[in-house]
């Protein structure tokens, strides 16, 4: 095949899983007091369904948009990623990242479910690098395209079968771990790739702003992003924690009363299922930070111990908190416990 003719996608429409009461809404990473790292399935009111061994900290996953099941990656700069089946909980497969890459703890489908998308890092170009691997043929790697930056995390499909791309703009290379080897030249963007994996519209920070790391991203119904930064700077700065984008327009920075209660670091965001609002987790400062989805305006703030992870759920969102979830519907909070002795990663994935 030749590059890129293989990402052409299909209209077809999602098929919904036949969920039972005790398939797992959710997936996350998690380690346990005694420093051994799982994958974790829990069910809409914070019950453990299921626990996978990992040989290391995990991070995210990305979830087929017609088979219940989902891929689930190492934490940059691992080299692992584990394939679920949802419904049973069970491992079914691994993949490993090619020579001279790894992965950064994120993936996404195309629409029509046969091709996996992951962020990777060609550590001694340096370069980001999207690779591709085929479903339909045991997730067989078929090949890769630029990211657009350094650094690219979080992956996310647009409504329009394209996708958006957050390089973070730090380089990093796995004999130095996970020591960031750029920062005063950093230059994170947030890149628009095109249903067959070319660029076609990017956006970045100011000058000023050039070291507050484009990580984390969601997507609404309309295809608006909006983004949970990590500041690199100096860190008596204050700076925004979240921007969002629309596709031909500037880069918008949202400022929050709360945004020092995150510590400089933004480390989940979702666009609640009503659309109503978005949220940025902040897992250094042990909070959660609202913003109305019409205009980004700040919408208020939550202390909650560990909040690491923030999913869609109905509605509103859920988010994982030391000893559970909590889930939030129309500004009120509801605290689900039964996920005890369990520190969650950053991520929490709708299955």
């Amino acid at each position: 095949m030749r590059r890129r003719s293989f990402l052409a996608l299909s209209a077809a429409a999602l098929a919904t899983p036949a969920w039972s009461a005790t398939t797992a809404r959710f997936v996350t990473a998690a380690s346990r007091p005694d420093k051994s790292t799982w994958l974790v399935g829990l069910s809409d009111s914070a019950e453990v369904l299921f626990q996978i061994p990992i040989p290391s900290r995990g991070h995210a996953a990305a979830t087929h948009p017609l088979q219940a099941q989902a891929v689930a990656f190492a934490r940059r700069p691992g080299r692992f990623a584990v394939i679920l089946d949802c419904l049973s909980g069970r491992e079914t497969a691994r993949l490993s990242a090619p020579e001279g890459r790894h992965f950064y703890g994120h993936g996404a489908f195309t629409a029509d479910g046969r091709y996996l998308l992951t962020t990777e890092n060609d550590y001694d170009g340096p370069d980001g690098r999207i690779g591709i691997w085929d479903a339909t043929a045991g997730y067989r790697r078929v090949d890769e395209v630029p990211s657009g930056g350094i650094g690219p995390h979080e992956i996310r499909r647009l409504p329009d079968g394209g996708f958006a791309v957050a390089n973070g703009g730090i380089q990093t290379h796995p004999d130095f771990q996970r020591a960031k080897l750029n920062l005063p030249t950093m230059q994170p963007n947030l890149t628009y790739l095109d249903p067959l994996g070319g660029i076609v519209e990017q956006v970045a920070p100011p000058a000023e702003l050039h070291q507050n790391s484009i990580r984390h991203i969601d997507v609404d119904r309309a295809g608006r992003v909006v983004m949970a930064l990590q500041w690199q700077g100096d860190p008596r700065q204050p700076v925004p924690l979240a921007a969002s984008h629309r596709r031909g327009e500037s880069l918008r920075f949202h400022p929050h009363p709360d945004t020092a209660k995150l510590r400089q670091y933004g480390g989940s965001v979702a666009v609640a299922g009503d659309g109503s609002e978005f949220a940025v987790t902040g897992p250094k400062g042990d909070h959660i930070v609202y913003f109305r989805g019409a205009d980004a305006a700040p919408s208020g703030g939550d202390t909650l111990p560990q909040a690491s992870g923030v999913a869609q759920m109905g509605d509103g969102l859920a988010i994982t908190r030391t000893g559970g979830l909590t889930l939030r519907r129309n500004g009120r909070m509801f605290d689900l416990a039964g996920a005890e002795n369990w520190t969650w990663d950053n991520h929490l994935v709708p299955i």
